[in-house]
């Protein structure tokens, strides 16, 4: 995992003395990817598509598509990058002053501090209103906790996905999302369109014509979000014929889609193999270090 957080940096002595420059929005959010402590965020399924009875529906990511959201959505998948155990006191949570909020979720960058702080007053809101998480004044004056809901909107209290079920499968977005600044680089098309193909099968067939009925967005987004991760080399498409008896020369053309590094699923097994062995070496240095003590 690529990781530039520092603790501070000072500039070079000049003629005005010399100053420390403050952790920066990517500092924080970097720190607490980091403490969160694996490869990658469990996204629920739901969240993108919802099965019912009659058939698969578009999930709460349509509305954020649809109302060109994209703080919102990034907002959504820090939570669940950053909150990564339901251990404590306040379950799945995490309480963070307002202003370390707003600077997790890069408002400072383009606003003052009160504006920042503003900025991602609305931005948690939103996500509140979706019924994807709650909020609440926690201790201290300007301390926020935030508390992760189902994935699927109903106010549902969150619970670790197993995978057992449809409605509790999930799909894995890796941190390289963020380390690899993909979150900046990409539009809000093309992340949506990635987390469609995250939770397809590593190689599948998608007709956009069907994106309205079956995620909630059209065809045309769905077109510029996956030329997108193409050009961008995220994205491998292969065109096979396959018999249509209705066509009239009796073959029809459809696109076979594959996700690459660093989204495809070897190089997130890869990435959480490499993790847990990371973690079973500092299990052991530090009993090593207990016994010498």
């Amino acid at each position: 995992m690529r990781y530039k957080w520092h603790v501070s940096k000072t500039e070079a002595a000049s003629g005005s003395g010399s100053g420390t420059v403050p952790a920066t929005a990517r500092d924080t959010r970097d720190y607490l990817i980091l403490r969160a402590g694996r490869p990658f965020a469990p996204v629920p399924n739901v969240f993108v598509q919802t099965p019912s009875k009659s058939g698969s529906k578009p999930g709460p990511l349509a509305e954020f598509v649809r109302n060109g959201d994209k703080r919102g959505l990034l907002a959504f998948l820090l939570l669940h990058t950053i909150i990564s155990s339901g251990d404590r006191d306040d379950g799945w949570s995490s309480t963070l002053d307002l202003r370390l909020w707003a600077r997790a979720l890069g408002t400072v960058e383009t606003a003052e501090a009160g504006s920042a702080s503003s900025a991602a007053t609305k931005i948690l809101g939103r996500l509140v209103d979706r019924k994807l998480v709650t909020r609440r004044r926690s201790g201290r004056q300007r301390a926020v906790t935030i508390t992760l809901l189902k994935g699927d909107g109903t106010n549902t209290p969150y619970t670790r996905p197993q995978g057992k079920s449809p409605e509790d499968r999930f799909l894995r977005l890796t941190t390289e999302f963020w380390n690899g600044d993909w979150d900046q680089t990409l539009s809000l098309p093309a992340i949506a369109m990635l987390l469609v193909a995250l939770k397809e099968k590593p190689e599948f067939t998608l007709p956009t014509e069907h994106m309205p009925a079956w995620y909630g967005w059209s065809a045309d987004t769905a077109e510029r979000g996956f030329k997108e991760l193409r050009d961008a080399g995220l994205l491998d498409v292969v065109q096979e014929q396959f018999p249509n008896p209705l066509s009239p020369t009796g073959l029809s053309t459809r696109n076979i889609y594959e996700l690459q590094p660093p989204f495809d699923r070897d190089s997130i097994t890869d990435a959480k193999a490499a993790h847990a062995l990371t973690r079973k070496k500092a299990t052991r240095g530090r009993r090593r270090a207990k016994k010498r003590t």
